[in-house]
């Protein structure tokens, strides 16, 4: 463990050296001209620009869909609140909270693990960003709030829709029949909304809201510390990024582990490959 945080202090070390480009310091200018990662890295800088236009118009299209979405489940789950039901909403707002981690956590491995930015569509437009958030780390805090978190409010989209129709076409009775289902998705597509918020804000060590240090501080979401354990090469751990809750268990059961030796055993994949050939580009 102590060689483990040793590992994540010269990651932070490194990540504060890269984001001040009036940084003259010997390591600095030695990072830009033969950088090892970062945003000098030459895989880092083809990847940042393989990012289009027209991925920007589908991020914001999601973005105001979400949103408008949200809104409107919210003003019927409060119409059709009964206070009564308080204790078990919340158990099952819960669980909602538990499968973002997880999906955060399998969305993540899959997208980290395998997989090329050269596939049809999927590459340059969902794949990309996770090569390019391995070589540079702090990218993700020079990201807008639309390329942060386009992606992730486009998932949520099928289950808010399926919850907006329910609302609309079924009559009071038969929505309290399934208020509890309703609680569960709409906190997990809230938490699944904002993972990658909640992943930017552990990335970003300064000029933080003091309430989103608490939240890091009480891992009621990902906390710094925490998630700079997957960031230590070569990436095959803790990959929920939600709350984070999930990644002890999931270690100690070696779930991932298990999962790429069966891949790799039926397939012939190798994992993390494309990763790799990323990070050893070089000028």
């Amino acid at each position: 463990m102590a060689t483990s945080l040793k590992s994540e202090d010269h990651i932070l070390h490194n990540s504060m050296l890269e984001d001040d480009p009036n940084d003259n310091s010997a390591t600095n200018e030695e990072e830009k001209t033969k950088p090892r990662w970062g945003p000098y890295h030459k895989g880092a800088k083809e990847l940042a620009g393989l990012y289009s236009r027209g991925k920007r118009m589908q991020e914001i299209v999601c973005v105001c869909i979400c949103i408008t979405l949200m809104v409107v489940n919210l003003y019927f789950m409060a119409f059709h609140f009964k206070f009564e039901k308080v204790a078990t909403i919340f158990l099952v707002a819960l669980a909602g909270i538990f499968t973002a981690d997880f999906a955060s956590g399998f969305v993540h491995w899959g997208a980290d693990t395998w997989g090329s930015v050269e596939l049809p569509l999927l590459g340059k437009n969902f794949i990309r960003p996770f090569r390019e958030h391995h070589i540079d780390p702090t990218s993700i805090t020079r990201h807008d709030f639309i390329e942060t978190n386009g992606d992730n409010f486009m998932l949520t989209i099928p289950g808010l829709m399926y919850m907006t129709w329910n609302f609309c076409s079924k009559n009071s009775e038969q929505i309290q029949a399934k208020y509890y289902w309703f609680a569960y998705l709409y906190l997990l597509a809230i938490f699944v909304a904002l993972t990658n918020q909640i992943h930017k804000w552990s990335h970003t060590y300064f000029g933080l809201p003091r309430w989103v240090t608490i939240l890091q501080d009480l891992h009621i979401i990902l906390p710094k510390r925490h998630h700079r354990i997957h960031h230590v090469a070569p990436h095959e751990t803790y990959f929920c990024i939600t709350t984070g809750w999930l990644n002890y268990p999931l270690e100690k059961l070696k779930f991932w582990t298990s999962l790429e030796c069966l891949i790799q055993l039926v397939l012939g994949c190798k994992p993390r490959a494309d990763d790799f050939k990323w990070a050893q580009k070089r000028d």
